[in-house]
């Protein structure tokens, strides 16, 4: 009989899995792990990596992407692929004007990605405040897209405030289709009033911006989801939490049994409001940058270390400067009267400052990154147990992180059009040293190996509750 054989086989590093690390070397055959386990026992390969002196982790995955706007499908994907994630899991949108459908979106999207991206997509789409969307839901359930997305407030942008029984018929139905609704919990009614209060007295300055959007708000908006969650019975998904208060009340919910999750974001982990000062309109985003003195980040700090946090993700969402600067004279509405943008980018950030941050200075172990950026995302997302694990039959995607590195965050080193970082100068330690996408190198050494369309459109299935517990 001939000798069986694999195509790859990574060998001498330390794996890593959701809970675990173990001196191993993964087999890969076709786009597949073949095995897991002592060199010695592995087949004979085709191509060796040698990983001595790394970690090895399963591909990382960004959950919360905006690539709708001003980065697009590709160039999201090529940022990404440096970064050293193998997987996205963007928001889609339908067109605004005109009748597109969902299920008609979900296809153009899938044609654009599977034309245009180096890296796997799966998505998230937004619902609009257009009722009538609800009827082609269905539809968009049955082609693979199983998580959706809502807001509680913006009642500047037009089509995005959504009211609680909109929220509801959605969750209705979003829960019968077997999915997952996320929602931006902010009271918008309340957020519009202060905002208006602000900018009538004449404080429209950056700095003013955090006094909008207090924590109550999130809190009181948390506990409207969580309540209209229950009603519905569906599993229900708090987008960028950034408040002690709102944690608190996630933590409620879920010690009773409910189906409550949320993540968190390097932002609200690392920064506050000191840098609106600095940055200023570069800094608004939703929420809003927390206190300096407050006790947010220590409390999400926490809620990761505790397990109540299931995930980190970016909140990606760039735009470049000039649609930004007129925030320094007015940072809530631009002289034609339009809100001016939220967002910051983040794509490229995220994972090497939770290695840094986490893993390095506060000590969390190695693990707790493959959970919160790899099988977590992927569990909740629908993608568990193709992707987001170090095991037989799942997808071979990898990180292989050298440990070793030091670097400083600048945003001339990135991708993004959005030609700014919130973290610039920050000293981050680790780099991607090779990234695996379904068994074949994707970066080496900071080179892209595979051309746009190779990577692809994934369908989701229903969520799978994340990994919780402490990580001490």
């Amino acid at each position: 009989m001939p000798e069986e054989r694999v195509d790859t086989i990574v060998r001498g590093g330390t794996v890593v899995t959701s809970s675990n690390v173990m001196d191993a070397a993964v087999a890969i055959k076709g786009e597949k792990i073949a095995a897991v386990g002592p060199e010695h026992l592995m087949p004979k390969a085709d191509r060796y990596i040698d990983a001595e002196g790394k970690f090895v982790l399963p591909g990382l995955i960004d959950s919360h992407v905006h690539l709708d706007g001003h980065d697009d499908y590709a160039l999201g994907a090529q940022a990404a692929a440096h970064a050293g994630l193998t997987t996205l899991v963007p928001f889609g949108n339908y067109a605004l004007e005109g009748d597109e459908t969902l299920d008609q979106a979900v296809r153009r999207i899938q044609e654009e990605v599977n034309a245009s991206a180096v890296v796997d997509f799966a998505f998230h789409f937004i619902l609009q405040n257009r009722p009538s969307i609800l009827d082609s839901l269905p539809q968009a359930m049955a082609l693979g897209i199983k998580s959706f997305k809502m807001f509680m407030t913006y009642k500047k942008r037009p089509g995005r405030m959504c009211d609680d029984d909109y929220i509801c018929n959605a969750m209705d139905m979003v829960a019968k289709g077997g999915g997952l609704l996320q929602l931006h919990c902010e009271s918008g009614n309340i957020i519009e009033y202060l905002e208006n209060k602000l900018i009538a007295d004449g404080h429209t300055h950056p700095e003013n911006f955090p006094t909008a959007c207090p924590d109550w708000a999130e809190e009181e908006a948390i506990n409207r989801a969580i309540k209209m969650g229950a009603a519905t019975n569906c599993p229900t998904y708090v987008v960028h939490l950034s408040t002690q208060l709102g944690l608190e009340r996630i933590k409620q919910a879920q010690a009773q049994g409910q189906k409550i999750w949320t993540e968190t974001c390097p932002q609200y982990l690392l920064l506050s409001d000191a840098e609106m000062a600095k940055f200023g309109p570069m800094a608004k985003i939703g929420p809003p940058l927390r206190p300096e003195d407050g006790p947010d980040q220590d409390a999400l700090w926490d809620g990761l270390r505790q397990g109540q946090i299931s995930l980190v993700g970016s909140d990606h969402s760039p735009h470049p400067e000039e649609l930004k600067k007129p925030g320094w004279d007015n940072i809530f509405v631009t002289p034609d009267g339009a809100s001016v943008p939220f967002g910051s980018p983040g794509i490229e950030t995220v994972a090497p400052l939770m290695y840094s941050e986490g893993v390095v200075k506060r000590g969390f172990p190695i693990w707790w990154l493959a959970r919160v950026m790899g099988e977590n995302p992927a569990r909740i997302f629908g993608l568990y147990p193709r992707k987001g694990i170090i095991q037989s039959g799942s997808d071979a995607d990898l990180l292989i992180l050298d440990p070793g590195v030091d670097r400083v965050v600048t945003a001339a080193d990135h991708l993004s059009m959005a030609g700014y970082s919130l973290f610039e100068g920050w000293k981050v330690t680790g780099r991607p040293w090779m990234t695996l996408l379904r068994g074949q190198v994707l970066l080496n050494d900071g080179e892209l190996e595979q051309k746009p369309g190779y990577g692809k459109f994934l369908t989701s299935e229903s969520p799978v509750t994340p990994l919780g517990g402490p990580v001490d």
